[in-house]
């Protein structure tokens, strides 16, 4: 008699899966073709280039700021603060220099090059980890930063035999690009371990740390873009570009839905299934990229690129077993006696 509720259970958790996999992969599969679409391809007739990367920022994080709000007054939450001020403060500023460095980097180095090396993200959070964390780790997680590294440099390193990209602008896998990325893999391996560090202790909802977060930002990067004197410059290149201005508004959109996403995936499914959609997430937008902007990839970035995806679903497999282990184990030791 117990069961038929199962599989109503299980066919709710294929929905919720469907869900998140979907969601996730949808916002951020466009988010990664707007972001080299705004920065990369010209606009008008006169083939004027975006550049404005803080401005991106400031509307990304005016969005996401706006609808977190909402839905903390929506579901009747205290908008009240609950770490000091300064705490969000410094993860905004982190983020900021993450997301500018991010954008600025798609001048020098093709959407591909910069996914791929995103992969390395695990290697600066290591560092991070151990010197703000104390955390130790397992040979197999050396191993592994090893591989990815090896990947991702190939990768960069052995680049395609003609961009036949009509919007290259002769720039590709400059020292300076490559600069940003490693800023880039920097500050976001920052951002993640020192906010993990910071809001421990906190019972804090996921919607307040986004809300006072993103409104720091808001508020740093419109200062920045004041004192560069670049806002009613970046208002001006939109206002007679209207495609660009539906692009940004389209950026922020899919930004904002994908922080939602991603805290519900997390949430319902946990970090491991997270890193499993994010790293297939990853190798579609590559694969997009490649087809709608015309990226060729050579023989060695093709290897580069088996390793290092190779590398993060092995990961996620032997992580998936270690799970299962102990669960097994304490499965046979509450079973009655075998016979």
């Amino acid at each position: 008699m117990a069961e038929p509720p199962l599989l109503p259970l299980k066919e709710n958790k294929i929905a919720k899966g469907t869900f998140a996999v979907v969601g996730i992969m949808s916002t951020l599969v466009i988010y990664g073709i707007l972001q080299e679409k705004i920065m990369r391809v010209p606009y008008g007739p006169d083939k004027e280039f975006f550049s404005y990367s803080l401005f991106l920022v400031f509307c990304n994080r005016i969005t996401t700021s706006a609808v977190s709000a909402g839905v903390l007054l929506a579901s009747k939450k205290a908008l009240d603060p609950v770490a000091p001020l300064y705490k969000y403060g410094v993860v905004s500023i982190s983020n900021i220099l993450t997301t500018t460095c991010q954008y600025e980097a798609l001048k020098y180095v093709s959407f591909p090059v910069q996914t791929l090396a995103k992969c390395a993200k695990m290697i600066p959070v290591m560092i991070w980890g151990a010197i703000i964390m104390q955390k130790k780790y397992q040979g197999q997680d050396y191993l592994l930063a090893f591989l990815v590294t090896l990947g991702c440099s190939l990768f960069i390193l052995y680049q395609g035999a003609g961009d036949i990209s009509p919007f290259n602008r002769g720039r590709e896998s400059t020292v300076w690009g490559v600069s940003l990325m490693i800023g880039y893999l920097g500050f976001d391996g920052f951002t993640s371990t020192f906010q993990d560090k910071l809001f421990k202790g906190y019972d804090m909802e996921i919607h307040n740390q986004i809300f006072y977060t993103t409104v720091c930002s808001c508020l740093l990067s419109f200062t920045g873009l004041i004192l560069q004197g670049n806002l009613l410059m970046a208002i001006d290149f939109v206002s007679r570009h209207h495609d660009c201005f539906f692009d940004i508004g389209l950026l922020s959109t899919v930004a904002t839905a994908s922080q939602f996403f991603i805290s519900y995936t997390i949430r319902t499914f946990g970090a491991l299934t997270f890193a499993t959609i994010m790293t297939t997430r990853q190798l579609v937008s590559i694969l997009l990229s490649c087809l709608w902007f015309g990226h060729p990839l050579s023989w060695e970035q093709c290897i580069g690129a088996v390793i290092v995806f190779g590398s993060l679903y092995a990961r996620s497999f032997l992580k998936t077993k270690e799970k299962v282990a102990p669960s097994l184990e304490m499965a046979e030791t509450k079973a009655p006696g075998g016979s």
